[in-house]
C-alpha cells in the first residue's frame, strides 16, 4: 500500500503533467515494455536465488529512481528509470502472488477449507490494501495542487468550443487541445513537493517489508525444493515462464489478461487526460481517482469473499457487462464541468469492474497452475504488461473514440476465452471427483501421465505451522 501510494499517484499524473511530446505516456510504456522482458527471464530465477521475501525487497527499491526522475522530467531520465522500474516490477508481483498462494494453500489445509476460495479471499484482502494506495497517492497530489497557486485555475476558463474536443473526441494528434488551459502543466514547485513525498513512501515501504514480513520458509517455501532431483537448473528456471505458454488454459487466458492491462492504462492515462483534465483541469485528477481507488478497494474485499458463496463465473460476467456498458457510455457522453459528479460515477464504476478482474483472474491463475505458481504469475504479469504497452503505445496516435473501440473488441475476445477455460475447469473437476469416488477408475488414472494444468501442490503435513 505504501509503495503504490507513490507509484499510483505518480503514474496517474504522467499523461497530464508530462504531456509534452508524449513524455509521460512514453515513460509509462517503457516501464511495461521492460516488465514484459522481465516477466520472461527474471522472476523465477531471482526468487530461487533470493527467496520470496528478499526478492520483494530488492524489487521494490527499483521504483525509487522513477520517482526521483520527476525532479528532472526528460526522456533521458524518465525512460531509463522507467526501464529499471519495469525490470523490478515483475519479480515483485510474482513474489507477492507466490507468497499469497502458498500461504493460502497452507491456511486452507489447516482450517479444512476449499483451497480455491481461500486463495481468492487472500487476493481480495491484498487488493483491498493495494487499492487504498490509489486513495492515499491521489490525496497527496490533490492536497498539494489545491493548496498551491495552480488551484486558482478553474475549469470554466476553457471555452465551450474547446470542451467539445474532450471525451471521445479527444485527439493528441490534432493539436487542438493546446488552447485548453485545463491541460497546462502545474508549477514545478508543486510537482517537486509531491515527488519528495512519494520518494519517502518508497523507502518506508521497503523498510517495512524487510523488518516486518515473515519469510515464506515458515509456510513451506523450502519444503518444495528439498529434493535435489527436482531442482531446476538456471536455464530451466529462465525457460519455465516460456514453457507455461504451451498450456492450453494459459493460452486461452491471454486475451483477458491483456484486457486487464489495457483497462488500467485507460483509466490512469486516457480517462484522466481526455475526460478529467480536459474538462475539469489537472487539479481534479486526484479527487476523481480517489473515488476509483476507494470503490476498487472495497469491491476487492467484497468480491474476494463473495466468490466463496456465489462462485467466480457470475462475478466475472457482471464485471464484463459493467465494463462493456461503461465503454458505450464513454463513447456517447460529452464531458462538461457543469456536471462534475458524472466523472466520479464513471471512475467509481470502473473501479468496481477492475476489482473483479484483479481478484478473480489472479485467483484463477492460482487455482489452475498451483504447482508452477512463479511461472504462471510471471505470465500473468507478462500479458498484463503487454496490455499496458499496447495501450500506451497507441495513446498519442489514436483518438479516444478509437481506443474505446479497440478495448471493446479485446474485452469480448477475452471473455470468450475465459468462458472456455471455466467450462474446461468445471468438466475436469467433475471428472476428477468421479474418479476419486470410483476405486477402479482411480487405479486406472494412476497409470496415466500426470496432467500439467490444474495440478495441486502437495502441501507437506510436516510443514511447521507454529508461526501461522
Amino acid at each position: 500500500m505504501v509503495q503504490f501510494t507513490a507509484f499510483q499517484g505518480t503514474a496517474n499524473l504522467q499523461s497530464s503533467i508530462n504531456a509534452a511530446d508524449g513524455l509521460g505516456t512514453v515513460s509509462l510504456s517503457s516501464i511495461y515494455a521492460a516488465l514484459v522482458v522481465s516477466c520472461i527471464f527474471v522472476p523465477t530465477f531471482l526468487i530461487k536465488r533470493l527467496t520470496v521475501k528478499w526478492t520483494l525487497c530488492v524489487s521494490m527499491l527499483c521504483y525509487a529512481p522513477y520517482i526521483a526522475a520527476q525532479f528532472i522530467p526528460a526522456f533521458y531520465t524518465l525512460v531509463p528509470s522507467g526501464v529499471i522500474l519495469g525490470l523490478g516490477a515483475a519479480p515483485m508481483w510474482t513474489s507477492k502472488a507466490t507468497y499469497l498462494t502458498q500461504a493460502g494453500s497452507v491456511y486452507a489445509k489447516l482450517t479444512d477449507q476449499a483451497v480455491e476460495g481461500i486463495i481468492v479471499r487472500f487476493f481480495g484482502f491484498f487488493f483491498l490494501a493495494w487499492q487504498t494506495a490509489e486513495l492515499w497517492g491521489n490525496l497527496v497530489s490533490s492536497m498539494v495542487f489545491s493548496s498551491g497557486v495552480h488551484s486558482g485555475s478553474a475549469a470554466n476558463e476553457s471555452s465551450s468550443s474547446t470542451l467539445l474536443s474532450c471525451g471521445a473526441n479527444f485527439c493528441m494528434i490534432g493539436g487542438g487541445h493546446h488552447d485548453n488551459t485545463n491541460l497546462h502543466r502545474p508549477p514545478d514547485g508543486e510537482i517537486y513537493e509531491i515527488s519528495a513525498i512519494y520518494l519517502a513512501c518508497v523507502v518506508v515501504a521497503v523498510l517495512m517489508v524487510a523488518l516486518l514480513v515473515d519469510p515464506l520458509s515458515r509456510y513451506g517455501e523450502k519444503q518444495r525444493t528439498t529434493d535435489p532431483s527436482k531442482e531446476l537448473t538456471g536455464i530451466q528456471l529462465l525457460s519455465a515462464t516460456a514453457y507455461q505458454l504451451k498450456k492450453p488454459n494459459q493460452q486461452l487466458l491471454i486475451p483477458i489478461t491483456l484486457w486487464i492491462g489495457m483497462e488500467q492504462a485507460f483509466i490512469g492515462a486516457d480517462y484522466t487526460q481526455a475526460y478529467v483534465s480536459c474538462a475539469l483541469g489537472i487539479r481534479s485528477i486526484g479527487y476523481v481517482m480517489i473515488c476509483f481507488g476507494v470503490v476498487n478497494a472495497l469491491c476487492s474485499l467484497l468480491f474476494g469473499s463473495a466468490m466463496k458463496y456465489i462462485g467466480r463465473f457470475p462475478i466475472l460476467v457482471m464485471g464484463a457487462a459493467l465494463h462493456l456498458g461503461l465503454i458505450v457510455w464513454l463513447l456517447i457522453w460529452r464531458p462538461s464541468a457543469d456536471k462534475p459528479m458524472t466523472f466520479f460515477v464513471i471512475s467509481g464504476l470502473w473501479g468496481v469492474g477492475d476489482a473483479v478482474w484483479q481478484t478473480q483472474v489472479n485467483g484463477l491463475y492460482g487455482v489452475l497452475f498451483r504447482r508452477n505458481k512463479e511461472a504462471a504469475f510471471s505470465n500473468y504479469r507478462l500479458w498484463e504488461s503487454a496490455g499496458f504497452v499496447v495501450a500506451y503505445a497507441y495513446s498519442t496516435h489514436l483518438c479516444a473514440r478509437m481506443k474505446l473501440y479497440v478495448m471493446m473488441v479485446v474485452l469480448l475476445i477475452g471473455v470468450g476465452g475465459y468462458v472456455i477455460v471455466e467450462i474446461l475447469h468445471i468438466r475436469k473437476t467433475r471428472r476428477l471427483k468421479a474418479i476419486a469416488e470410483n476405486p477402479n477408475a482411480a487405479a486406472e488414472a494412476a497409470k496415466q501421465p500426470p496432467e500439467e494444468d490444474d495440478e495441486k501442490d502437495e502441501i507437506d503435513d510436516e510443514i511447521i505451522i507454529t508461526h501461522l
